[in-house]
């Protein structure tokens, strides 16, 4: 019999855990409290307890080429950055395609998910439930895949701003604002330059009278749009990454800050903060140096305290008769269906192995899916963490003994506490390729570059100079998927396609000859790199024959 696995949560990662599920020949149930499928990513107007809330406006900070399913591309003529209801669309086309509607108990609550007695021989799990009409249930599952996210519990720490029950005006969290019209010439103040603050700061600007916006430590600010109009996340690529690894991280600080001081100066503007440009999760936004240069957002300090309806800065500055302000401090996370010896969390902190495992367990059933914070899009991390989950379940893959483990997670826990500002917000940091590539490596699913190589020349450029899509991981191993070559072969045509309003006359360009010699040279390091890690003695016996391949896909010079 297949076994069967109880999904928590129906949004992006518990959308892929069902699908990764069926891959694996397990069975999957589905349970989701609300009545509709993509979590954070679905509007309401009015928020639901203990669950995240976007803003109508909302659209995505990661491109859809990053952020697609791995093996079910986001259409073309959808835009790069997509609006949260498109995001919906998508997540419907993924859910009606690969069938995954059945699988789900919508209105249906976890309130216990417990242990069996026997858990120590079967390391089964039982599960209880509650249906909307009250009826409550307990089922007994294989295993459990956890999919509730971080963004649970709204973190507003009025302890910290003395005052502020003397407050005659109106505030809330982030999460409960929706539109900006009811605070048209209005005086607002927003606390907090991570992305939803950087992203309400700028369309209330829009209405209100003054807005003022009180950040602590400053931030470094992204633009959505790098050289060239490109998506930015579509420029890192495999070589640039090997050379952030290479040189001092200091220097490319540097590098990027003096890039992003190029477009605005930051510390001229009132954003710079004290830390470097690696130690903090940055803020993306397009609009908010244009807003502070019209006049219409004006930065702040910290709030030092609330009087009546003023608010004193910091700096002993005071703005008076302030209507409304937003805190927009984060989430807190927990898993209140879980047992404090299971899975404990405290200041947003806690225990697991490759944020995936609670090391303590005798058997690995217990999978935490989408408790990251990457730098880059969550989709594909929570589908590769899925991947790896359902075969661990399966036995197809073996977890290290818990003593190495612990070891991984104290080494992971160190290195993000070295990295980067104390913060609620910096617990469950990662990467977003170096943990791909990490999880992909435990799935057996990592890109084999030198056999691309010599097979697939073509493939192996646009996989190593080419952004680093989630279509990477379908090309070799479990799960492999016979359109990953083309998907990644088409990638730019569906970055341009949705811009393609107007035609325009295409250009003849020639390259240099300078161009060509950079990118054999680039070559010759990444296979020498390659060559290095992975010892492929027997191809270096045919140099020629690599580079006579390789010449065939760059133009003549």
């Amino acid at each position: 019999m297949a076994k069967r696995v109880a999904v928590i949560g129906a949004g992006a990662s518990g959308l892929t855990c069902i699908k990764s599920c069926l891959d694996e020949g397990l069975e999957p149930v589905c349970f989701e409290s609300s009545d509709d499928i993509g979590g954070l990513w679905r509007f309401k107007e009015n928020p639901e307890p203990d669950r995240a809330s976007i803003y109508h406006s909302v659209i995505i900070n990661t491109s859809k080429e990053m952020m697609t399913y791995s093996d079910f591309p986001i259409p073309a003529h959808f835009p790069n950055y997509m609006h949260n209801s498109l995001i919906m669309d998508y997540f419907n086309m993924y859910t009606d395609h690969f069938q995954l509607r059945q699988y789900i108990q919508f209105q249906t609550r976890v309130l216990q998910v417990k242990q069996r007695p026997d858990f120590s021989h079967s390391g089964q799990w039982e599960v209880e439930t509650e249906a909307r009409d009250g009826k409550r249930e307990s089922l007994i599952f294989d295993a459990i895949m956890v999919c509730v996210g971080h963004h649970c519990h709204p973190r507003m720490p009025l302890s910290d701003f003395p005052g502020i029950d003397t407050f005659k005006g109106k505030y809330f969290h982030s999460r409960d604002y929706k539109a900006p019209e009811e605070w048209r010439g209005k005086r607002v103040v927003v606390v907090g330059i991570g992305n939803s603050g950087g992203d309400i700061t700028v369309e209330l600007s829009r209405m209100t009278k003054q807005l003022f916006l009180s950040t602590r430590r400053g931030a470094w600010v992204m633009n959505r749009v790098a050289d060239n109009g490109l998506p930015v996340d579509l420029v890192l690529n495999r070589v640039s990454l090997l050379i952030q690894k290479i040189l001092p991280r200091d220097f490319i600080c540097g590098i990027v800050e003096n890039r992003l001081n190029y477009r605005f100066d930051h510390a001229m503007y009132g954003l710079q903060p004290k830390h470097r440009f690696f130690n903090q999760h940055p803020t993306v936004n397009d609009d908010l140096p244009n807003r502070i240069l019209s006049g219409t957002v004006q930065v702040k300090p910290n709030i030092k305290e609330f009087r009546s309806s003023s608010v004193v800065f910091e700096d002993g500055s005071v703005e008076h008769d302030i209507d409304l302000v937003v805190f927009a401090t984060g989430y807190s996370f927990s898993f209140p269906f879980l047992p404090a010896h299971v899975l404990s969390v405290s200041e947003n902190q806690t225990t697991l192995y490759k944020h995936i495992y609670p090391p303590g367990l005798e058997h690995p059933t217990l999978a935490v899916i989408g408790l990251i914070q990457p730098l880059g899009a969550i989709m594909p991390i929570s589908e590769m963490q899925a991947r790896w989950a359902t075969r661990v379940f399966k036995g197809l893959n073996k977890l290290p003994s818990m003593s190495v483990m612990m070891k991984d997670i104290k080494c992971k826990e160190e290195a993000m506490a070295n990295r980067y500002v104390t913060s609620s917000r910096h617990t469950i940091q990662v990467d977003y390729v170096p943990y791909m590539d990490e999880l992909a490596e435990k799935v057996g699913v990592q890109p084999r570059f030198l056999s691309l190589l010599l097979r697939d020349p073509g493939l192996w450029l646009r996989t190593v100079f080419g952004p680093c899509t989630p279509y990477q991981y379908r090309l070799f191993g479990p799960g492999q998927w016979e359109g990953a070559r083309q998907a990644i072969y088409t990638q730019w045509e569906r970055v341009a396609q949705p811009m393609k309003t107007r035609p325009i006359p295409a250009r003849e360009t020639k390259r240099t000859f300078s161009t060509h010699l950079f990118f054999l040279s680039a070559a010759t390091l990444v296979v020498a790199v390659i060559y290095k890690r992975d010892n492929y003695q027997e191809y270096l016996q045919y140099p020629m024959m690599i580079l006579d391949k390789l010449k065939t896909y760059l133009p003549a010079w």
